[in-house]
């Protein structure tokens, strides 16, 4: 008998032991390749862990993306620091506007002079010193400084402003990065789930090759395979059981919690995610109008060039009124009159201080064109992030189409490498690739539709929505 003879009679012996071995109930068949089953309990497993009401509670709350999102809003510390921020801001437009309200000073004065003395050094005048306790009241009133303090109040209502709304962008900011997080974590949880099903999988496949090892039908080489495939998904496992708890630390984190808490994440994205932005254009001019971030730098600009204005005159006079009025019961033979009054005006002109005020209005008025600059800059990075943004969307949208044909093809190929190895005809590494890639594909398609939610949240941040 020629040796090619032989080699078709073993074969088909090995075939035939096969089927013989399967008809004769013993379980020795490999297990059926997965199909679609991985992706639906990726994007479906979290939706039906939260309708199960309290038997999740050993899990954790339910929580979706509005509740997130409304929990760090109250929580984040960094919300918090830009509202105090604005808060203070607000007093400062009150510090400046006191300026024009009245002083008024009350003095208790006592004092004991050397006999017919007076104050001879340090000053122009040549006052008396005379024995005496007394008390009074100084009202100061400013009357005009010729608009230098309308615009320094100006000026600190739109520094106001500009601070309301940059709490205004910490909280989008922050809004941003909740959304980020909480998909982040699905896409980590689905990633687990896929791993831990994978396992499952290579391990019955392990164990049907160590049958069919044990019974002479396959070799050791294919014992060898198996396990190194379960090696691998035991890595896997390891892995994405990290990488869901650093999510879930992440997202702990943005919420503002100290301590590390469960939660039952529900994916409230549906099978059907909507389609991407197209029109470009359109958003950024929606973005120029929304953006709190560029109406903090507007006003903040708007501030500088009040400022600068304030500063010009500094050269302006300045018109204020002073009056004083007080008692004196304990006094000395020379001060007749046991109470005093007076009341007068004030003119203060600048005529010059070392060029001082020349300099202060020259840089306000070079930081204030800075400032303009900014606000140049900030327009020209809006209209690129949003057109980037949205193009992001767009490739993430198609992903998404690309990778469920990806599994589709990778479910039909692990189905038909399975069969193939049943009867004979491909070996065990034709298998684990056909199991590998189909993993592969699981998590690409699993990654994709959360990848795009990502993209869609970053295209309504730079939106300012």
């Amino acid at each position: 008998m020629s040796t090619h003879t032989m080699k078709k009679a073993s074969t088909a012996a090995l075939v035939l032991a096969a089927f013989c071995t399967a008809a004769t109930g013993q379980q020795l068949a490999l297990p059926s390749a997965p199909q679609a089953h991985l992706l639906a309990a990726a994007a479906g497993q979290s939706s039906m862990a939260a309708q199960a009401g309290s038997a999740q509670s050993s899990t954790g709350s339910r929580l979706t993306l509005a509740e997130a999102e409304q929990m760090a809003i109250r929580n984040n510390p960094n919300i918090s620091v830009a509202r105090l921020l604005a808060l203070a801001q607000a007093q400062v437009t009150r510090e400046t506007r006191s300026v024009e309200m009245p002083t008024a000073v009350g003095d208790l004065t006592a004092v004991g002079s050397h006999l017919n003395s007076r104050i001879t050094a340090g000053l122009l005048n040549n006052p008396s010193i005379y024995d005496r306790a007394a008390g009074g009241l100084t009202v100061s009133q400013l009357i005009t400084d010729f608009g230098r303090t309308h615009n320094l109040v100006l000026s600190a209502q739109s520094s106001a402003r500009a601070q309301l709304e940059n709490k205004h962008a910490t909280e989008q900011d922050i809004t941003l990065t909740v959304d980020q997080a909480f998909y982040s974590a699905l896409t980590a949880q689905a990633v687990l789930r896929v791993a831990e099903q994978t396992l499952a999988q290579r391990q019955a496949t392990g164990d049907q090759v160590a049958a069919l090892t044990k019974a002479k039908i396959k070799s050791d080489l294919d014992l060898s395979f198996a396990s190194v495939q379960i090696a691998q998904a035991n890595l896997m496992l390891v892995d994405a059981k990290n990488n869901e708890q650093a999510a879930m630390a992440a997202l702990d984190d943005v919420l503002g919690l100290e301590t590390s808490q469960r939660y039952t994440l529900v994916d409230e994205t549906g099978g059907n995610p909507p389609p991407a932005p197209e029109d470009a254009e359109a958003l950024v001019q929606s973005a120029m109008t929304a953006r709190p971030d560029l109406a903090a730098l507007n006003d903040e600009s708007l501030a500088a060039r009040q400022y600068s204005t304030a500063q010009r005159d500094l050269w302006m006079p300045t018109v204020s009124a002073l009056a004083a009025v007080g008692g004196t019961p304990v006094r000395a033979d020379q001060i007749e009159s046991s109470w005093y009054g007076a009341a007068g005006a004030n003119i203060s002109i600048p005529v010059f201080n070392g060029f001082l005020f020349n300099a202060e209005v020259r840089e306000a008025r070079l930081r204030a064109q800075a400032d303009q600059e900014k606000v140049r800059n900030l327009r020209d990075s809006i209209a690129r992030d949003v057109r980037t943004a949205v193009l992001n969307a767009q490739a993430a949208f198609q992903r998404i189409a690309v990778t469920q044909e990806m599994l589709s093809q990778a479910n039909l190929a692990l189905d038909l490498a399975q069969a193939r190895y049943k009867i004979g005809l491909s070996s065990i590494v034709e298998l684990t690739e056909a199991q590998l890639t189909q993993t592969q594909a699981e998590i690409a398609n699993t990654s994709a539709r959360y990848a795009y939610q990502t993209a869609l949240a970053e295209v309504r941040y730079q939106v300012g929505q």
